[in-house]
């Protein structure tokens, strides 16, 4: 059977973030830990190795597949620094023309620093991404209310 590699774990969230090496990329994943942190109203999780995640859902696919992912989240990758919002979100694509400068993957967004983008619509995004997450699985996230 499949084992899911991105779990939540135990792992420090801060003892993570303080392993960066990078100084620049380290100051960046602690103002997107205070800017997810307060956008969602959840608790910062490390899912895997190297994901900050904030709140969780559970999914399952018509395929049979299933598992548990955080709403949101984020990776200070040494390249770049990955954001991790729901897949198949429609509204997101409209969002992105004015968040400023960044590639996209299915489910990421990737920038290089905080400074090239838009705070206002990265919290934005996580608002829709969290509200397109709780309307495609109802029940989740009652822990937090999105403000």
């Amino acid at each position: 059977m499949y084992e899911l590699k991105t779990k939540e774990t135990d792992n420090n969230v801060i003892e993570f973030i303080e392993a960066i090496e990078s100084p620049k990329k380290r100051e960046d994943a602690y103002k997107l830990l205070d800017i997810f942190t307060e956008t969602t109203g959840f608790e910062a999780k490390m899912w895997g190795p190297s994901i900050i995640g904030f709140g969780s859902y559970h999914y399952k696919y018509k395929s049979g597949h299933e598992g548990d992912a955080p709403l949101v989240g984020f990776s200070p990758r040494k390249a770049k620094i990955s954001l991790y919002f729901a897949p198949g979100d429609t509204k997101r694509e409209e969002l992105l023309k004015s968040f400023g400068k960044h590639t996209t993957g299915k489910a990421c967004v990737y920038i290089n620093k905080l400074a090239e983008i838009n705070v206002d619509v990265l919290k934005v995004l996580i608002k829709q991404s969290v509200a397109f997450l709780k309307e495609t699985y109802p029940g989740i996230g009652k822990e937090a209310e999105i403000t």
